[in-house]
């Protein structure tokens, strides 16, 4: 089939008339069984590289994709043109991707998209070999290299898949984010014989500005400024969980059309807020990086980021899902030093330290484990024992095994030590990666060619698109009117505390503030950690006009508060307070009837349910049935203790249990990759 013939059945098929140069070289390449990288900006059309040869061939084309958005959108789609396709993820039933799975071993789906962990899935794996394969595609190539910016375990379960492969199956790689180095990786790791194809990575439309400001409430007060007068409609990136909450309410304060997302929030409702974005429902979604990858929107209008990313790869990334159509989008990157400190971490908890490797080595020694009970034995986070797990697998230090059908980690006897010198590499990389983005901050030239040149791409070209290269520089005016605005929304802005838990009587609580987010923190540090003695009145105040902004005039037939660890009276004085001027029954009978540690030295939720697990015992259990309990604590962060409580409660017969806290952190174990 030649260009000519291909581009009829491209506007029979897709309803398109032509191809890009690059699109037709990559689907000619593919037609030869050849195997090809390409890596092509965000929104250049990577997908029908291998929709359309996945039609003309007999079998069935999968495709491996870490973004459950982007799967569901083009299933959807392509089903749309008649074309039969489907996606297996996680956030389905184990009855739905069970049919999907029958579906293509019968040959009725001709593209199937699957996330690269259900590789681990035995009744994925017994398929693979009872399928009719036509082409293997991986999405998001980068994350099969460590030297990527967001590099996955699960992808090198591909990387064995793609090494098994008889030579005339076609296998395609894409990504819009792969810097020479990682261009290499790649390459090696699938066996050599691949043809890349790398496009140019300029963004013409775009317009970029760096706004340096001198504190948090500046970032605020702009948004709260300017955000209407920008066109369209676009997407608000923040660092974490609890700033897209933070900004979230702010927005919603000022009346200013907006909603927050995450990866915490449930499947119906991250769908919801995707088909919301599709259709403009609001001037913004605000996100932690969780939103966007795969989400193929040709009008998002402009794209903000509150905190800096860890490299311009990730920024390039995120931006590129602004202005696919073509037209001018507004791109704007606040900057704080303090923001440096996030990313930090981020690099850190993506590669552990060195200590953390020996610490699983030496477990695994000396027994065999499973996932949850070596974060027991660790104290590492989830996050961090699977990434150290693939490395020590990748190194033939640790195997694993399957043990009475639950998988363990097994040290080989006569093991390799560990080579430190690639972790040692990687993570001078990651920081040299960190560099460069404030390098893209303090840049006096054009924006755009820095990041572009940064990925490789070294087209040169006269840019006049950021605020370096004739546009106006973007600067914070902050007035008494903004200030006060600021003040009023702090001060009637209350946390929700979500500790529902099936099969308890706990209900959504309420917490008086975050505890980094106004002084309410410091305040309770004071007073627990310096000795500043009991808690202050204005956190009584503020804690009591919580409960009433949540609860009202809701009765509440008994107070309890959590007993101290470390904090003495301090929790047990504050609730006497709290009960008297809300004039509930106050009882001193929930205590611990064995000792426990302070939760915050425990790094994962395991050892944080360990902790409390059966701790707690209720002097006068009578009391309890029928009841609906208020429980007072200080701060609010996995949530483990206040879960046990209630699961105590509940079996003693309380109605209802509702928490009440000074402060919420941003909870334990928590990642939005």
């Amino acid at each position: 089939m030649n260009r000519q013939e291909a581009e009829v059945v491209l506007h029979n098929r897709f309803q398109l008339s032509r191809f890009y140069d690059e699109q037709w070289s990559t689907i000619e390449k593919l037609l030869h069984g050849e195997r090809v990288l390409l890596i092509e900006k965000t929104g250049f059309g990577k997908s029908l590289c291998f929709q359309f040869p996945a039609i003309l061939f007999s079998g069935t084309t999968v495709v491996f994709s870490p973004l459950i958005a982007l799967m569901r959108d083009q299933a959807k789609r392509l089903s749309l043109l008649g074309i039969p396709a489907n996606c297996i993820n996680s956030e389905q039933t184990p009855e739905e991707n069970s049919r999907i799975i029958t579906e293509a071993k019968e040959g009725k789906i001709k593209i199937l998209y699957i996330a690269p962990e259900r590789q681990e899935n035995t009744e994925w794996m017994e398929a693979t070999r009872e399928m009719n394969l036509s082409m293997i595609v991986v999405d998001e190539a980068h994350c099969i290299s460590v030297w990527g910016h967001d590099f996955r375990p699960a992808f090198k379960r591909i990387i064995k898949l793609v090494q098994l492969l008889p030579r005339g199956l076609p296998v395609l790689a894409t990504t819009a984010t792969a810097t020479p180095r990682v261009q290499s990786d790649i390459e090696q790791q699938m066996g050599g014989h691949l043809s890349v194809i790398r496009g140019n990575l300029m963004r013409d439309s775009f317009r970029l500005f760096v706004v340096k400001v001198n504190s948090e409430d500046e970032k605020l007060i702009w948004l709260g400024k300017n955000l209407e007068k920008l066109p369209g409609t676009g997407l608000l990136y923040t660092g974490t969980r609890m700033d897209t909450e933070i900004y979230s309410k702010w927005l919603e304060h000022l009346h200013i059309s907006s909603i927050g997302y995450n990866a915490g929030l449930d499947t119906e409702s991250r769908i919801a807020i995707e088909n919301g974005l599709m259709q403009n429902e609001w001037k913004c979604v605000i996100s932690t990086n969780a939103l966007g990858m795969g989400i193929d929107k040709p009008d998002i209008r402009f794209i903000i980021h509150t905190q800096m990313p860890q490299s311009p790869i990730h920024y390039y990334q995120e931006i590129g899902r602004a202005g696919r159509d073509g037209k001018p989008a507004y791109i704007i990157l606040f900057f704080h030093p303090d923001d440096i400190s996030l990313p930090q971490a981020f690099i850190e908890g993506g590669r552990p330290a060195v200590s953390k490797y020996e610490k699983v080595i030496r477990a695994v020694k000396y027994e065999m484990l499973g996932e949850k009970n070596l974060m027991r034995k660790t104290n590492l986070k989830q996050t961090q024992v699977r990434v150290i797990k693939a490395d020590l697998m990748e190194q033939k230090i640790i195997r694993e095994v399957t043990i009475s059908g639950k998988k363990k980690l097994e040290y080989i006897t006569g093991a390799p030590p560990l080579n430190t010198k690639v972790f040692e590499e990687l993570r001078a990389s990651k920081t040299q990666d960190l560099e460069k983005m404030l390098g893209y901050i303090d840049t006096t030239e054009s924006r755009m060619q820095y990041l572009c040149a940064y990925l490789g791409d070294e087209s040169k070209g006269s840019f006049s698109n950021c605020d370096n290269t004739g546009q106006k520089k973007i600067k914070v005016i902050v007035t008494p009117e903004w200030e006060e605005r600021l003040r009023d929304f702090r001060e009637n802005y209350f946390p929700e505390i979500n500790a529902e838990t099936k099969g308890t009587c706990i209900v959504k609580g309420v917490a008086a503030s975050f505890y980094g987010f106004s002084n309410v923190g410091a305040a309770i540090h004071r007073c627990k950690y310096e000795g500043a003695g009991e808690f202050p009145d204005f956190l009584v105040r503020q804690t009591l006009k919580a409960f009433r902004h949540k609860f009202g005039q809701e009765p509440f037939d008994l107070l309890l508060y959590v007993p101290p660890t470390v904090s003495g009276d301090l929790v047990k004085n504050f609730a006497e307070k709290i009960a008297q001027a809300l004039k509930v029954p106050l009882s001193h009978e929930l205590r611990k009837q064995r000792l426990t540690c302070e939760q915050k030295v425990f790094e994962n939720h395991c050892l944080k349910h360990d902790n409390v697990d059966d701790a707690f015992i209720y002097d006068s259990p009578d009391e309890i049935s029928g009841k609906n309990i208020l429980l007072i604590d200080d701060i609010y962060d996995s949530g483990a203790t206040v879960k046990e409580i209630g699961k105590y409660l509940t079996h003693l017969g309380a109605a209802s249990l509702a928490p009440l806290l000074i402060a919420r952190t941003v909870g334990g174990d928590i990642h939005d990759e």
